[in-house]
């Protein structure tokens, strides 16, 4: 556990056990760590059938469960059903960042962690996708709430991660952990787009499991 000073945190209504979405290493990081130091017993949630190809989801999902099993913390692997979420995405294959599509794989993975929580005694749910600046938090929240709707005894706690220092701990934890650095957000269309937008500005193509945080400091 890092002995960086955070506020004490508080789950909803006076809860005190909370399943935690997760979608990689780098974004749980701080996270994990705020929540593990307020003395909060968690559980990782990890579903993310929309992280393509099969290379880089199980990159991110090894990257996870290391730091889990390295601060004692259960770690749910969920499916990986990539069908089903394509299946979903049709029609939204040129959707923009942020769009209507990345409100379906919000909703499609909340929905999973939910039933989850609710199946499993879980009053608590939320998920590490808010601390990144590149998601929009209002679009993440509202995916939340309506995932937990169905469960009159589950909230989804919209904490915002990224204040009081959460985003600058988030890169401090990833260094020191030397996390593997992922360089699009996860889809096959995000792939796509960041690739597209390299090229036309002569950068070169991602390419997959090569950079980790760090790195560049050496």
């Amino acid at each position: 556990m890092s002995d960086i000073s955070r506020p004490p945190l508080h789950l909803p209504g006076g809860a005190n056990k909370l399943l935690l979405h997760s979608c990689c290493a780098p974004c749980s990081g701080e996270v994990m760590e705020a929540i593990q130091a307020s003395g909060i017993d968690y559980t990782i949630f990890f579903y993310n059938p929309n992280i393509h190809p099969q290379k880089e989801y199980l990159l991110r999902k090894e990257e996870n469960i290391r730091f889990a099993e390295k601060h004692g913390v259960p770690f749910v692997d969920a499916d990986y059903d990539t069908d089903n979420w394509f299946e979903r995405a049709k029609g939204m294959e040129w959707e923009p960042e942020r769009g209507e599509r990345c409100t379906m794989c919000f909703d499609m993975r909340f929905e999973r962690a939910a039933l989850y929580a609710h199946e499993h005694g879980f009053p608590v749910m939320s998920s590490s996708l808010g601390i990144s600046r590149w998601k929009n938090m209002q679009q993440i929240n509202d995916c939340g709430a309506r995932a937990v709707a169905p469960y009159p005894n589950l909230t989804y706690w919209d904490y915002n991660w990224r204040k009081k220092g959460g985003s600058a701990r988030m890169i401090e934890i990833s260094k020191r952990e030397r996390f593997y650095q992922q360089e699009y957000c996860g889809c096959v269309y995000s792939l796509r787009d960041t690739n597209l937008h390299r090229k036309s500005h002569g950068r070169p193509l991602i390419k997959l499991g090569v950079l980790y945080y760090g790195d560049d400091e050496k």
